[in-house]
């Protein structure tokens, strides 16, 4: 009787035994499944873009040192809408990795920085050497409500709904003659409609004055297409490519007009494009003229001021950089340095009968595929060279300048480089003083960060190529001969941290007229 309990008992042992070995494995188990599911996680993006995005393994596992590596986050990136942009980095020595390996500069379709993702965690903190295509922020820009609301001349009135919805109604009702449309965030939809027919309550969407006069060739209303480079937030340097644009005209006549059919003033991706509109297909086909000096050249045949224009759109581009800057230094504060980033972007103008300019819309991302339309295959890529030049992913010896060892970096951009204003600099009141304003540009005051942002301009206006200049602005060298922030009103109402670089490009321009 002794002995029964004692077989239960080694019985219930082993037994015992068995299921925690069960449970231990398991447990083991499940925790290597989650460390697995943990860094499978941490190798595909939590973004939602990005999961369905493909990005491709490096072409080598090891790429060799010395060699650039650029990288790709876009849906389908092999399926011919980055072509240009593919080749452009493989024809600047550079080789397609991934963002498992190192990597140089990042080129996103979309915009990476969702808050929380993955991705958005990597860029927070890159290397000197490493480059994003995008700023953080960007969205105030591009975001066609952002924008649209922005109030600084060359914009359409407009008005959010549904929460200014009474304020355009009082606003509507002093212009009854006026035309307008409603627009979302996707752009999509754009459609003339009358007061009946406008939704008050959508949510994100706007209500914009619509231009009813505008300037025509050949019957056909058409947009402007500007790429604009930003290079820096703080202080603020800014680009257009000056020597190109891209013209797209509307698909039917404007005329008689007629407000229930979009192809006659809504530019969509089916347009028609410059060398199919008779009085420019003369300029750009014949005579090899670029987009843009083909409708110069129509303009002065008119009688009309084509320069005037230019100098509209550079200033409203400037003014919407002014007026976004605080959001976009605030979107990139949480970033090691937004030195890392640059941006290009298109700003789309319309203009009307007398030549004013209007601000439609800024793409994130623009077209630069040629597969719809094969003559735009040079405009693409001559605009990829000028950007790679000027942001230093093409510059030669200037990708590491600041990783190299401080002689090579000398070599291309020393302090005496950056010297200006030798009389005010060497005058008893900057001897000792860096609080007065007019010394704070001298070498002698200039902080580390603020050398080092002088050395960077320096070096875009070096390798700008056919990109302009819009922020600092350009100027004659009579006028920056007589200049003096006494006398120049729209210095004064600069931030601080862009009067600096302001005043630098004036001492420049008074050393030599090329910084002009």
């Amino acid at each position: 009787m002794t002995q029964a309990p004692t077989h239960q008992s080694g019985v219930s042992s082993r037994f015992t035994y068995i299921v925690l070995g069960v449970l231990i494995f398991g447990l083991v188990l499940t925790i290597l499944n989650v460390y697995e599911l943990r860094r499978l996680q941490s190798d595909h993006f939590t973004n939602d873009f990005i999961r369905a995005h493909e990005y491709d393994e490096p072409k080598l596992s090891i790429p060799p040192k010395n060699q650039p590596v650029f990288t790709i986050v876009a849906a389908r990136p092999d399926s011919g809408y980055l072509d240009h942009v593919l080749n452009l980095f493989q024809r600047s020595g550079y080789i397609r990795g991934s963002l498992k390996t190192r990597w140089d500069v990042l080129w996103s379709h979309e915009y990476p920085f969702a808050d929380g993702g993955d991705l958005e965690k990597r860029l927070r903190n890159l290397a000197v050497h490493q480059k994003v295509n995008h700023f953080p922020g960007t969205g105030y820009v591009t975001n066609k409500n952002s924008l649209a609301v922005t109030k600084i001349h060359g914009i359409p009135k407009a008005f959010r709904l549904p929460h200014q919805a009474d304020d355009f109604k009082k606003y509507a009702a002093k212009f009854p003659k006026k035309m307008w449309v409603q627009k979302s965030n996707t752009h999509r939809g754009i459609k003339i409609k009358s007061m009946k027919e406008l939704d008050f309550t959508a949510e994100s969407t706007f209500i914009q004055e619509y231009i009813d006069r505008p300037f025509l060739v050949d019957g056909r209303k058409f947009d402007i297409g500007v790429y604009t480079v930003l290079t820096s937030i703080n202080p603020l340097r800014v680009y257009t490519m000056d020597a190109e644009v891209l013209l797209r005209f509307c698909p039917k006549d404007y005329h008689p007009f007629d407000a229930s059919d979009i192809d006659k003033y809504v530019v969509g991706d089916d347009y028609t494009p410059t060398w199919q509109i008779p009085s420019l297909k003369h300029y750009y086909a014949d005579l090899n003229f670029t987009h843009r000096e083909s409708l110069n050249t129509y303009i002065r045949k008119l009688g009309k001021n084509d320069t005037q224009v230019w100098l509209d759109i550079k200033d409203t581009i400037r003014n919407v950089y002014l007026e976004k800057e605080p959001y976009l230094i605030s979107s990139a504060a949480k970033y090691k340095s937004s030195r890392n980033f640059f941006e290009m972007v298109r700003f789309d103008f319309v203009l009307d009968e007398n030549l004013n300019v209007y601000l439609m819309e800024a793409n994130m991302s623009p077209n630069l595929s040629s597969l719809h339309f094969k003559p735009n295959r040079l405009l693409y890529e001559q605009v990829l060279h000028n950007l790679f030049s000027l942001v230093g992913i093409v510059r030669p010896l200037q990708r590491d300048i600041f990783r190299s060892s401080p002689d090579e970096a000398e070599m291309q951009v020393s302090d005496k480089d950056i010297h200006v204003f030798s009389d005010i600099c060497s005058s008893p009141d900057c001897s000792d003083n860096c609080n007065l304003e007019k010394c704070q540009v001298c070498n002698t005051c200039l902080t580390s960060e603020q050398r080092q942002t002088l050395k960077y301009a320096y070096l875009e206006h070096l390798t700008r190529r056919n990109m302009g200049r819009v922020f600092p602005p350009v100027m004659s060298t009579e006028w920056a001969a007589k200049w003096t922030p006494a006398n120049d009103r729209f210095y004064r109402r600069l931030r601080n941290y862009n009067k600096l670089i302001y005043r630098w490009f004036v001492g420049k321009c008074k050393q030599a007229h090329h910084w002009c």
